[in-house]
């Protein structure tokens, strides 16, 4: 088969229908449309996709509007009237707080005759940052680091993040009313909770403050005795007075689905292991690693061939070694060491924002040829895992998938092709 000549090329085509279905240019249906205000139109919102939901809102609503998002710093998009901030992400900064700070006077500006859009994606929890009364943003700053080192789940984080918040969990949507809130969201989530995507600004929070001090003590978090009153005393909102509309418009299953439809139109079946999966990078790794060896045994040189194995979700990665990377790079290098050499086996795993945590590149390619490539350059795949340098080892042997910032953001998405 002619679209089968390069295996990376048809990874890198799956990864691509992925990214541009859950692309905001198209997600702005009419009919999700609400009806226009008899006052102003007022856009708040946060995430690594917000530049381009904005852009994409105002191409799809014919009325004045205003207001400011806040994305990641590289990942900005050309508006005409909603202002847009860049932060930083993971980690916030001071303009993170600057921004917390210019959605909340949006909010609270807000009449009953008023209407607020909010457009919420992943990496919002960090790029919107208010922290509440006695916590500062070096606090932040602390726990962030140490939520990011600690390989806790994206639930877990965000659950800390929020109870530390004075505009998460609900606590934006409170300074909304009594106008009027709709809410659309891109989920970068495992099961598109939208009390987690972006820390849920505009979303009641699911638990008290309770639940936010066991994650702290579970994983060992930084928290003295001033940060965990601070925490007691900021319980989020119990109700919401105005009225609220949520839509999510774009998710990780939605993009599975349109990667599902280009290696079907290739003529590859497909096997869908949906956008849940969770767990550390080289364990979730390890046992993908033996479910492909078993099928491609099965499947010898039959009619099942070529297949693809799909998913999503969002693995971890406990820290211990220099971090250069992220969950994916960190994936592929155990995949590789895991799958070692088996033959007519290459995968793809690439974050679905175009960053693979603190490089430059979504993700990278792995053929299975790769350990063999490292041997003759000297490589070390082994100690390369070991020292979470995933990155370094993919960029000596020019594996990388460089993409740049996508825009978007559904979590990752990862391949594994068998031909």
């Amino acid at each position: 088969m002619a679209e089968l000549a390069s295996p990376p090329d048809v990874l890198i085509s799956l990864y691509r229908a992925a990214v541009a279905r859950a692309h905001p240019r198209n997600l702005f249906r009419p009919e999700l449309l609400p009806a226009p205000p008899n006052g102003r139109t007022i856009v708040v919102g946060c995430g690594k996709a917000a530049a381009a939901m904005a852009a994409a809102f105002e191409a799809a609503w014919p009325h004045p509007v205003e207001g400011a998002v806040v994305t990641q710093y590289g990942h900005s998009f050309p508006t005409r009237f909603i202002e847009v901030l860049e932060a930083n992400h993971p980690v916030p900064d001071a303009a993170s707080v600057d921004a917390g700070r210019r959605m909340m006077a949006l909010a609270r500006s807000a009449g009953a005759d008023d209407l607020v859009v909010a457009l919420i994606a992943g990496g919002g929890s960090a790029l919107l940052c208010l922290p509440a009364d006695g916590i500062t943003l070096a606090d932040k700053q602390e726990m962030g680091r140490a939520l990011l080192r600690c390989g806790a789940p994206i639930t877990e984080i965000n659950r800390v993040r929020r109870a530390m918040s004075a505009i998460k969990g609900g606590r934006l949507a409170a300074a909304i009313a009594p106008a009027p809130c709709v809410t659309y969201m891109i989920s970068d989530v495992p099961g598109d909770d939208p009390a987690i995507i972006g820390g849920g600004p505009t979303v009641l929070s699911p638990e008290d403050a309770g639940a936010a001090l066991e994650a702290i003590a579970r994983y060992h978090l930084p928290a003295d005795a001033r940060l965990e009153a601070a925490i007691r005393a900021n319980p989020p909102p119990a109700s919401l007075a105005g009225d609220m509309t949520y839509h999510m418009i774009a998710t990780p299953g939605m993009a599975l689905e349109a990667a599902a439809a280009e290696a079907e139109a290739r003529g590859i079946r497909v096997y869908n292991l949906g956008d849940r999966i969770e767990g550390e990078a080289r364990e979730v790794a390890a046992d993908m690693a033996r479910r492909v060896r078993g099928m491609a045994e099965e499947s010898g040189e039959g009619p099942d061939r070529p297949f693809a194995l799909i998913s999503g979700g969002e693995t971890t990665v406990t820290l211990k070694g220099t971090g250069r990377g992220g969950r994916n790079g960190e994936f592929l290098l155990a995949l590789a060491l895991a799958l070692d050499g088996a033959p007519g086996i290459w995968a793809l795993a690439c974050d679905t924002d175009g960053i693979d945590g603190s490089e430059d590149n979504a993700g990278a390619v792995i053929g299975p040829d790769i350990l063999v490539r490292a041997e003759a350059a000297g490589l070390d795949a082994r100690a390369y895992l070991e020292n979470n340098d995933a990155y370094g080892f993919f960029a000596a042997l020019k594996a990388l998938v460089v993409t740049g910032p996508t825009t978007t953001n559904v979590n990752d998405f990862r391949a594994i092709l068998v031909t």
